[in-house]
This record gives C-alpha cells, sequence and structure tokens, in this order.
C-alpha cells in the first residue's frame, strides 16, 4: 500500500492539510475543525488519512482552545458601584458544573 508507514504525522497527499500552518482566524480554525470532524464521521478514509485527520483535529482544537483561553484573559467585567461610578475588575469564570 501506498499509504504504509506514513504514522509520523506526513500527509499522504497535499490535500492531507488545507493549510500547512496557524489558522488566519478562530472561525477558520473552527470551519476546518467541523470539516475534519465529517470526514471521520463518514468512515470513507483509511485508516492511515483518519490517524492523519485526527491529529490535525486534535491540533486545531488545542489552537481553538488557546484562542479562547486568552480571549477569556482580556475580558473585563464593567460593574457600577454604590456611588454611581464604574469599576473594571478581571472576569472570572464561574467553574463548571460537573453532571
Amino acid at each position: 500500500m501506498a499509504e504504509e508507514g506514513r504514522l509520523s504525522g506526513e500527509a499522504a497527499d497535499p490535500g492531507d492539510r488545507e493549510s500547512g500552518g496557524a489558522p488566519a482566524s478562530f472561525e477558520e480554525a473552527m470551519e476546518r475543525l467541523e470539516q475534519v470532524v465529517r470526514e471521520l464521521e463518514s468512515g470513507e478514509l483509511s485508516l492511515e488519512r483518519s490517524i492523519t485527520r485526527f491529529q490535525e483535529g486534535m491540533m486545531l482544537a488545542k489552537w481553538c482552545r488557546d484562542q479562547l483561553d486568552r480571549a477569556e484573559q482580556r475580558i473585563e467585567v464593567l460593574l457600577q458601584q454604590e456611588g454611581g461610578g464604574w469599576e473594571s475588575r478581571p472576569f472570572e469564570p464561574r467553574p463548571l458544573e460537573e453532571e
């Protein structure tokens, strides 16, 4: 098989990796991640291509998570003080509720 031995992350063909680098935007990364998920769920990829797509999806998911973490750090909450003025505080997310 032509695809044997490609577990190192090397693409089987040029179409395996769309951009080759970091996404231009969060939206672009999410769109590509959704495409990767659809391809994996289709069941039409070979094992080697499935592994390559899975690796790409994991990298995209991490990149998106990192972008969201950075955005969260930049968000400030404006609170009205008793005297009518405004106070800026860093955003502190509530802990996730475990189900």
